[in-house]
């Protein structure tokens, strides 16, 4: 039987600092909800806001995947790996922590706000070589259609494990089309970035989630213009 797992906005946890303003769907930081420790593979969903100028200093990680996506201004990227890009809305930014490495990431205007989403996935294998990749993400005119960024076997997809897709799309009102999963055993998190859809007959509005497992794909249909969607599809068993 199809499983769901409904998220609004509203109800997810809030941190606020003068170097940041962070809404978290999954527990995460000084949020803690033992009823939400993440969907699967997918650990961490937050919604990050940067002052200008500020950011995160330098700190480790290991044995996780991270990814952020801009959603508005730049990030400055910097590890221990000797990587340094900026990634910009429109990029998306995959950190591979792998054994471990140390990273910074601050907003790369001195004047103004940056949004971006932090994603974390539990990695497929341990200890393995860190990584960094820096691709780019479909353009608002590229409309009405899913692009699928990570995947493991699309050649302009980023890859991160074997079983883990994510796709993004903008979409008119009346859009409707259906996501096949594409690993049985795999679970779907839907996560709306702007507007309005009806995933599987729910409705979600702005930065509201819903997390599908059991189910061999879902149906979707814009409820709004100027509608963004990011989809996850994660396996359900959580550890490599």
């Amino acid at each position: 039987m199809v499983q769901y797992i409904f998220h609004k906005a509203d109800s997810r946890g809030h941190d606020h600092h003068d170097w940041l303003d962070s809404r978290k769907t999954f527990s995460f930081g000084d949020y803690y909800n033992p009823r939400r420790m993440g969907f699967g593979a997918l650990r961490v969903l937050n919604d990050d806001t940067l002052p200008a100028g500020k950011g995160f200093g330098l700190h480790p990680h290991d044995n996780m995947e991270i990814i952020s996506i801009p959603l508005k201004g730049s990030l400055r990227h910097e590890d221990s790996a000797g990587n340094k890009a900026v990634a910009a809305a429109g990029t998306i930014q995959v950190m591979h922590a792998g054994s471990g490495l140390f990273h910074s990431e601050y907003n790369n205007s001195e004047t103004e706000v940056a949004e971006f989403l932090q994603i974390w996935v539990y990695p497929e294998e341990l200890n393995t070589p860190p990584r960094y990749t820096l691709g780019a993400l479909q353009q608002d005119a590229d409309r009405n259609r899913l692009h699928t960024f990570i995947a493991p076997d699309k050649e302009d997809g980023i890859y991160i494990r074997k079983d883990v897709w994510f796709s993004t799309g903008y979409f008119d009102h009346g859009t409707a089309f259906t996501y096949p999963v594409h690993q049985p055993g795999n679970g779907v998190y839907a996560f709306v970035i702007e507007g309005r859809f009806a995933v599987d007959g729910k409705e979600l509005s702005a930065r509201d989630g819903l997390g599908i497992s059991a189910t061999s794909g879902i149906e979707v249909k814009t409820l709004s213009d100027d509608a963004r969607l990011l989809i996850m599809e994660v396996p359900m068993n959580i550890h490599p």
